[in-house]
């Protein structure tokens, strides 16, 4: 029943912000922030939780619910799901956090969607029903929606229509793939279902079994993103307001490598092993492509998006090569990337929210003005860029040292894009903390009052999530551990499925 709690504190929590504003306006923010503080402190109890029959789950719940078709409201959490969910939690407070401020407008109205898109996110983590797991996907794009439309900046229109149309697009196929394989299980066992566990056993070798695996491919890959399915997140990070960057560079992008680990390789091992070297193969020019697009942008928001983008090759990199280092490696830079991307679009917003621009050709010189904000900026930019000692670096060189195994040529190519990373994150501080003072130059369209450093409040939330990387850089085992048992699970049902396949 824990699963159902984590679940139902989000939506009511989203419920009471959005009913509190007609009281308080400033009411929302404080019932918004109790709400996931409550969600982070509940899953912690998920490390040692017992609530499950099964040993390799910490808790578990299977129920009828529409029995007809096979649907059943099946949520778990293995050591994978639960270091994601804690992520999420702990990027939902630092989302609060950044809209402390900023969000002025229909306060209650955002919170609501705040809290609704992380509740999808708990599902989507937990659901092994897949009826229910797209029921989720959707529950968490919805909301995000509205975050880009209403809370977004100057093409925020735009933004948000190109988000949805990407996702609807490719969750439709995913749907199709989901109900295709519903059919093969009903052909093949008599009945109805949308169970994992009982889709793990559906035989769907041949031509088909491809063209299935490229539907939850496509639509894993579009919310990753990785090249071709990329160009969405630029727009919808530019125009998003901090807390929904946050949100999506932290978490919602997660989904999709979750949903690439879960489901699209387990389910189709074959067609994926056979797909394996064409991913892999998109994985290293995401990389290098993005860093590259990387050095033509003058808005900050957007290069630190093609950034973003770059980095996540790494994950679709290491979930192809498909043994347990570079699967470990695989889910350390996501939970790395949560946090420094996450800081990275905090810090960008931020900025843009005291000086009301993110074109960097009108910044520079801003160290002597602002020296904690640049020394937040140096921090998490080293941390992007993959230096020992932090987080990145232990999930990139995992992913590198477990690709190396599967394709020499991909992991040096992939290899090239932590040099590329190097440069444009130094060149992100040089541009906008190093240099003649914009101001003083009268190239700045903002009033220099306005430059402000960032105050205690700020100071705690990249506190915590420099205290993380730190952590998972110095001290990585605790999430490796917690992870193992789930990826080796994986990988011996792989080996069992394709070892069962007829040659």
């Amino acid at each position: 029943m824990i699963l159902v709690l984590l679940i139902s504190i989000l939506f009511i929590g989203g419920l009471l912000a959005w009913v509190s504003e007609i009281f308080d306006p400033a009411l929302p923010r404080i019932v918004a922030l109790v709400t996931v503080i409550v969600e982070l402190l509940v899953m912690l109890t998920l490390l040692g939780a017992t609530d499950s029959p099964d040993p390799a789950w910490l808790a578990s719940i299977n129920a009828a619910w529409m029995p007809r078709f096979g649907i059943g409201f099946h949520l778990a959490a293995d050591g994978l799901s639960v270091l994601l969910l804690l992520l999420t939690a702990f990027l939902g407070i630092i989302a609060v956090g950044s809209a402390w401020n900023e969000i002025t407008e229909r306060v209650g109205f955002f919170y609501f969607n705040l809290l609704w898109t992380l509740a999808g996110v708990v599902g989507v983590f937990t659901a092994l029903d897949l009826f229910l797991f797209f029921f989720f996907w959707e529950v968490m794009l919805i909301p995000m929606y509205f975050i880009i439309a209403i809370w977004g900046h100057e093409n925020k229109n735009y933004a948000a229509m190109k988000f949805f149309i990407f996702t609807q697009v490719s969750g439709l196929l995913m749907l199709v793939s989901i109900l295709v394989l519903a059919y093969f299980h009903y052909e093949q066992f008599g009945f109805f279902s949308f169970d994992y566990f009982d889709l793990l056993r559906v035989n769907t070798t041949g031509p088909l079994e491809m063209l299935v695996m490229l539907g939850f491919f496509i639509a894993f890959t579009t919310k990753l993103p990785s090249m071709p399915f990329h160009s969405w997140l630029p727009d919808a990070h530019s125009q998003a307001p901090t807390p929904g960057s946050v949100i999506l560079a932290g978490v919602l992008l997660k989904t999709g490598a979750y949903g690439l680990i879960r489901f699209a390789v387990p389910l189709f091992p074959e067609a994926s092993m056979q797909f394996a070297p064409v991913a892999m193969t998109l994985a290293a020019i995401s990389i290098l492509y993005c860093a590259k697009v990387a050095f033509a942008q003058t808005d900050i928001k957007r290069l630190i998006a093609y950034t973003s983008v770059s980095h996540m090759g790494f994950v679709l990199l290491g979930v192809y090569a498909w043994n347990e280092q570079a699967l470990q490696g695989a889910v350390m830079t996501m939970l790395a990337h949560g946090l420094s991307a996450a800081a990275l679009f905090m810090f960008a917003g931020g900025l843009q929210h005291r000086i009301h621009t993110r074109d960097m050709t009108q910044m520079g010189g801003f160290l002597a003005k602002v020296p904690r904000m640049a020394t937040v900026a140096l921090f998490f930019s080293i941390a992007a860029l993959g230096m020992p000692g932090l987080g990145n670096f232990i999930g990139e060189f995992l992913a590198l040292l477990g690709a190396f195994q599967a394709s020499i040529w991909a992991t040096v190519a992939a290899a090239l894009g932590l040099v590329l990373a190097s440069v444009y994150s130094l060149w992100v501080i040089q541009r906008v903390f190093h240099g003649a003072y914009r101001a003083e130059v009268g190239t700045a369209q903002f009033n220099e009052s306005q430059l402000l450093d960032f105050d205690r409040r700020e100071m705690v939330y990249y506190g915590l999530m420099m205290l993380g990387l730190v952590w998972m850089g110095m001290y990585p085992q605790p999430f490796l551990d917690l992870s193992a048992g789930t990826l080796q699970t994986l990988l011996e049902n792989s080996r069992q499925l394709l070892a069962a396949v007829p040659n």
